[in-house]
């Protein structure tokens, strides 16, 4: 079993005590000081609520807001199925309004984060005696993984509220983006000293000081976006702390696929912090707790390719604007990602091959004989078009609709889960992204330190990807380009997007280039919930 045992232990008795937890509601739980924790495997557990919590939506409904509303994926109803009540559609076409399901998804999921974490806080600071030998290293990983919910809830929603005293009835009033900003570096500087330096199977999605700087280092970066004010000074020399620490490596081009399979974890010399996912993991409560990628991606047809005990649903594609990205150099490691074109079995010889009616192929079809019998090589086509219903965001549900979209197979389909949802763990934060977000720091106007330049940082990272040669040259445009190669379907892009300046431009079916999209808005469940909250500016 790749994950070591603290990390189960602290899932399956994490999953029975969180309970449901809005911002500025308190956590209510049966888990006191008074019945509850006594000794160290229950101050673990304790912990564990924490991260059971942030492993819940990260990969489903964070992955969506963060991918969805971007050229890097597209989730179209094809007759009907997925529509969604619009979801998916809005997100596209940047259309959401404060009553979004996957808006208040992730408000709802972000906020129990950090009630639960706030509940963790008061308990061990209560229960675990001064004198116990990792007090000090409990409380800063908790206080890390509140503000990391913090940094993503800053993320996707600017002005939010802080709330850090569990019990605490309040209603906290919005406060300034920027002041968000603050408070989360103060956080992660204040746990640095206690976090552990250690890596490997101890410490493997838990919150280090390594983590600490990859965290700072992201915010420093996008220090112009969230505060007006640009830090990429600071994000080098973040990036330079887990450099010189010699404590990680790009993986080589022989493996880089590798990394992202279903018996990744604690050996992947790029994880700085990943999620561990474990379909036999309980989600904890309120939460989904899912790593559902094969379900969307994998087309129906190639079922029997992969060796998966379940249909995937495959409605998820990328769009053509964003694979352009991975055509330029056929010795790219990463093209290897996607599905392309005609499929064939995992011999490269049997084509994978569907027999269907002439109907069922294409729904269009108005010869004399739509029920008889029809059977193709499948072939995924790159274009997405919306043939059958362009107000509902439709393809139409034949073959010709299901196979539209190059599909994205990076975290590699699971053929031991019958239950879809897969093992592979999910990394927030690798090595790849500090060499590049150094480079683009320094290209932005950085000092270059420890003798590296941008060109030798990109070519660094490359040689590890491609057989091609080294560049000449490097400039943003290239790092972002880069990114995507990347980091496609890491829940990166957005983010990249907006500091790029590219996320109010046009691709797929979206126009709309209203720049106070960056942010999403606050929920109406959660203004009702709290009055106090003041609604982002471009919104009712």
């Amino acid at each position: 079993m790749k994950h070591f045992i603290p990390y189960i232990f602290i899932f399956c008795m994490a999953a029975g005590l969180i309970a449901c937890h809005d911002l500025d509601e308190p956590a209510t739980t049966e888990l006191t000081p008074d019945v509850f924790p006594k000794d160290s495997l229950q101050f673990v557990a304790v912990k564990g609520t924490a991260y059971a919590a942030l492993r819940g939506n990260y990969s489903l409904d964070y992955w969506f807001m963060q991918s969805l509303s971007t050229d890097e994926a597209i989730l179209p109803a094809r007759g009907g199925n997925w529509y969604d009540n619009q979801n998916y559609m809005m997100l596209h076409y940047h259309s959401w309004t404060k009553d979004h399901g996957w808006t208040n998804g992730c408000w709802s999921w972000l906020s129990r984060v950090i009630g639960t974490t706030n509940q963790a806080i008061s308990i061990l600071k209560t229960s675990e005696p001064d004198t116990y030998y990792s007090k000090k290293n409990d409380m800063a990983e908790l206080r890390m993984v509140r503000a990391f919910a913090y940094f993503m809830m800053m993320d996707l929603y600017g002005n939010v509220p802080l709330d850090t005293v569990y019990g605490d009835f309040t209603q906290h009033p919005t406060i300034s983006r920027a002041q968000v900003f603050n408070f989360i570096e103060s956080e992660v500087k204040a746990a640095i000293p206690n976090l552990s330096s250690a890596t490997g199977n101890t410490t493997y999605g838990l919150m280090t000081k390594y983590a600490a700087y990859a965290l700072l280092a992201k915010m420093y970066l996008n220090a112009s976006i969230y505060t007006g004010t640009e830090r990429n000074n600071d994000c080098i020399a973040a990036c330079d702390y887990l450099i010189s620490s010699g404590k990680f490596s790009l993986a080589p081009r022989s493996t880089y696929l590798k990394m992202f399979y279903p018996d990744n974890g604690p050996a992947t010399p790029e994880f700085i912090f990943a999620i561990p996912y474990d379909p036999t993991a309980s989600a904890s409560s309120g939460t989904n707790g899912y790593m559902y990628h094969a379900r969307y991606d994998v087309p129906r047809s190639l079922k029997a390719k992969f060796n998966l005990p379940f249909t995937p649903s495959a409605p998820e594609s990328t769009l053509p604007e964003f694979y352009a990205y991975f055509e330029d150099d056929a010795n790219d490691i990463r093209n290897q990602q996607w599905l392309t074109g005609l499929q064939y079995m995992n011999d490269g010889v049997t084509p994978v091959t569907v027999t269907t009616t002439n109907q069922g192929y294409d729904y269009t079809y108005n010869g004399g004989n739509p029920s008889g019998s029809y059977t193709y090589q499948v072939n995924l086509t790159p274009a997405i078009i919306l043939r059958y219903d362009p107000n509902n965001f439709d393809l139409g549900n034949d073959e010709i609709a299901w196979n539209m979209g190059y599909r994205n197979i990076k975290f590699y389909p699971d053929a031991t889960s019958t239950s879809r949802n897969q093992n592979n763990d999910v990394p927030v934060f690798r090595y790849a992204d500090i060499i590049l977000m150094k480079a683009e720091a320094i290209l932005r106007g950085g000092t270059p330190t420890l003798g590296d330049q941008a060109l030798t940082l990109v070519n660094q990272l490359r040689a590890n990807r491609t057989t091609s040669g080294d560049l000449g040259s490097v400039d943003l445009q290239f790092i972002y380009e880069e990114r995507a190669r990347e980091f496609a379907w890491e829940a990166w892009h957005r983010n990249d997007m907006i500091r790029f300046g590219t996320y109010e431009q046009s691709w797929g079916f979206k126009t709309d280039a209203d720049p106070h999209k960056r942010l999403f808005p606050i929920p109406t469940i959660a203004r009702r919930l709290n009055t106090q909250l003041q609604q982002n500016e471009g919104y009712q």
